[in-house]
């Protein structure tokens, strides 16, 4: 996909963040636009902000798989063709492994993994049908090493990791024409973290404050890095300098990062 004029580009998660951001991009290519999420008073601003382009928009759940596949369907029905899907949606939870409920378990990986699977497959007929798609999955830097209280998010994002790579070989191997990406966004400035479930003995107003800190990436400059990731057909699309730092320790250590997270954690998380 070299071209994205009149692609039809299909985004969860639209109403904030990077799913906002990539709407304003990807209209500013000539894309006309899909867009959903579960927060109709945030998909409306989107909207709002793109009065010259061709765009829907849809209230999705992404956590209810049958509500995806209808999604799907309407999609197709509406525009003719679906080239790009961008699976986006996504949310947090900050909680040790002693402490958090089943039920924030299954909130984060029904959401951020299955919305992710089910986005995946219930669009991928239809990509292959354009001659010309594209799936980009929405992973994180959580997705390249384990983080202490983490762990149902690292779990979601590992998983998103895995069945993006996966993918992506059985496209090339079965020569279908679907390229497939997986983005590793490091600390981005989105509303992500004030949304986020905390377990019973976090600090979450400090936890807040820890991530605006760090949060090195602005919507806007990561839409533009994914867009330019999908034009170049990367298979792993690193957004933020943390990114490119946390994957190259990852890469450089391999299983001997975690002491670094564990001091880091110590000073920063368990104080």
């Amino acid at each position: 996909m070299k071209d994205l004029t009149n692609k039809v580009a299909v985004i969860t998660g639209a109403g904030s963040g990077i799913g906002r951001a990539l709407a304003k991009a990807l209209a500013a290519r000539g894309c006309r636009l899909a867009l959903s999420d579960v927060n109709e008073t945030g998909l409306a601003e989107t909207m709002a902000e793109l009065k010259d382009a061709e765009v829907r928009s849809y209230r999705l759940d992404v956590s209810d798989r049958d509500a995806i596949y209808a999604h799907a369907e309407s999609v197709a029905a509406d525009f003719g063709q679906v080239n790009l899907v961008i699976n986006n949606a996504g949310v947090a939870l900050s909680a040790s492994i002693r402490e958090m409920t089943d039920e924030d378990f299954k909130w984060v990986m029904d959401i951020d993994f299955w919305g992710v699977a089910h986005g995946t497959r219930a669009f991928l007929p239809h990509l292959i049908a354009s001659g010309d798609g594209h799936v980009v999955n929405i992973s994180s830097v959580f997705g390249l090493i384990g983080v202490p209280k983490q762990s149902a998010y690292n779990a979601a994002k590992f998983a998103v990791r895995g069945f993006t790579e996966a993918l992506r070989q059985e496209m090339k191997l079965e020569e279908q024409p679907v390229a497939v990406s997986c983005v590793h966004p490091g600390g981005i400035r989105t509303n992500i973290a004030n949304a986020a479930r905390m377990g019973k003995s976090e600090n979450a107003a400090a936890q807040r404050k820890g991530f605006d800190k760090m949060a090195m990436t602005t919507p806007e400059k990561a839409a533009a890095i994914i867009v330019k990731g999908i034009l170049k057909d990367e298979s792993r699309i690193l957004v933020g300098p943390d990114a490119w730092g946390i994957e190259a320790i990852n890469r450089l250590l391999g299983a001997a990062y975690q002491p670094l997270v564990e001091r880091f954690s110590r000073k920063n998380l368990y104080r």
